[in-house]
Formats: structure tokens, C-alpha cells, sequence
């Protein structure tokens, strides 16, 4: 439970918008260096403008249709969601397999994480909500274009179903500026390989932390007590 609610440190996975570059090769030249990969137009044929994500087995899934008529801006809103969510999941999902088992923070801290808030301090749990809302504000400030009346009609333009929540049109859904152990790869190639692997990772804690809330609602135990570990 504690871990759901910490800052997320896997920022080094910002999502470029990229297509392979072409190179143009004449009869009896030497061919050309390869050229520069530039982003991909509004309005490119590409699933999701091609964002990284669209991995085997599933491939390019959107099954409610939430990319379909959407343009870039809207498209990197909703992949800034997915990489939050699935970010907080990995967390979440590290939290109920090491703090129902061990507990650094709080020693009477166990049982299900559900029941673990109210057994909390007061004064952690208010420093905890500060830390998270300034972790949200700065977020919010990177990434997220100011509601002002010129936005909120660019929004209106794209149809109803349009948010005007609209990203900056400078900024790179993910992007955080956080890489303190300097993980960010120089290569563009491995830098998408790890850009996939961030995602792969994030929809699995997703699914596990769900799994997890869903088997102690149920059970009202620990994973590892209704699993026959009688010390969780």
C-alpha cells in the first residue's frame, strides 16, 4: 500500500514519437549517410502516431477504439496516463510482495494493505499527500498545456469527445527529466527497447497490483497467509 503512493523513479522512460529513416542511393554514388529520424506528421496512417508500445503477442490493441480520430496531442495524454498508472502499479505491485512480509518504516505495520491507512500516523500521512501533490504539480507543469480560453477551443475543434486536458505540444509523454543513475540510453534503437520494456513492466504491475487488491478484498488475508505462509 505504501509503495502505490510513492514517487514514481522510473522517469527515464519518456515516449518518443519516431519513424525509420530512408536512404536514397544512386547508380554509381556512394550512398548516402543515413538521414535524420524526424517525428511522424499530425495525421500520419501509424497506429498511435507510433508510440512504442504495440508489442507481441497483442500488437497494435485498442479495442474500444480511445486512439481512433485522435490527434497526437490527445494520443501522447492518453500514453501519459498509461505510463503514470502503470509506473504507480509497478510500485504497488513491489509493495504487496515486500511490505506485508517485512516492514521498515512501521513495525505494527501487517494484514492486508487495505486495513494498513488507518493504522498509519497522522503526520505521515500528511507529509505523504504533500509529497504526492507536489510530485503531481511539477508533473502537471511539465507536460500539461495551461486551461486558457485558446486551448479550451482547440480542444472544442477535435469534437466533444476531445479533453481539455491537452498536452504541451513540446512535451515528450513521460518525460520527467528524472535519470539520476543515468539509465537514459544514447542509442536510439536501445532507447526505444527500454522505452517498451517500461511499458511491458508498468501494464504487468497494473494487472498484479489489481490482483492483488482483488484476492485480499475477497479473502480479507496476505497473499502469502492465504497462500499457507502463516507469518504474513
Amino acid at each position: 500500500m505504501l509503495a502505490a503512493a510513492a514517487v514514481a523513479s522510473t522517469s527515464f522512460g519518456p515516449i518518443v514519437t519516431r519513424v525509420p529513416s530512408v536512404r536514397v542511393m544512386m547508380a554509381a554514388e556512394p550512398p548516402l549517410a543515413q538521414e535524420a529520424e524526424t517525428p511522424l506528421p499530425f495525421g500520419a496512417d501509424v497506429f498511435c502516431y507510433g508510440l512504442p508500445g504495440a508489442i507481441a503477442p497483442v500488437g497494435e490493441f485498442d479495442p474500444l477504439g480511445f486512439s481512433k480520430g485522435a490527434d497526437v496531442l490527445e494520443v501522447n495524454r492518453l500514453r501519459e496516463a498509461e505510463l503514470t498508472h502503470g509506473r504507480v502499479g509497478m510500485l504497488a505491485a513491489a509493495g504487496f510482495l515486500v511490505q506485508e512480509k517485512f516492514h521498515p518504516l512501521f513495525s505494527a505495520d501487517g494484514g492486508p494493505a487495505i486495513e494498513q491507512i488507518p493504522k498509519l500516523p497522522a503526520g505521515f500521512i500528511v507529509a505523504l499527500t504533500m509529497i504526492i501533490t507536489a510530485s503531481e504539480s511539477l508533473r502537471i507543469s511539465k507536460g500539461f498545456a495551461p486551461p486558457t480560453e485558446t486551448n479550451l477551443k482547440d480542444a472544442r475543434a477535435g469534437g466533444t469527445s476531445q479533453s481539455f486536458q491537452r498536452m504541451r505540444d513540446d512535451y515528450i509523454p513521460g518525460d520527467l527529466g528524472f535519470d539520476p543513475l543515468g539509465l537514459k540510453p544514447e542509442d536510439p534503437v536501445e532507447f526505444r527497447i527500454m522505452q517498451e520494456k517500461e511499458l511491458s513492466h508498468g501494464r504487468l504491475g497494473m494487472i498484479a497490483a489489481a490482483g492483488f487488491l482483488a484476492q485480499e478484498a475477497v479473502t480479507g488475508q496476505t497473499w502469502g497467509t492465504y497462500w499457507g505462509a502463516a507469518d504474513f
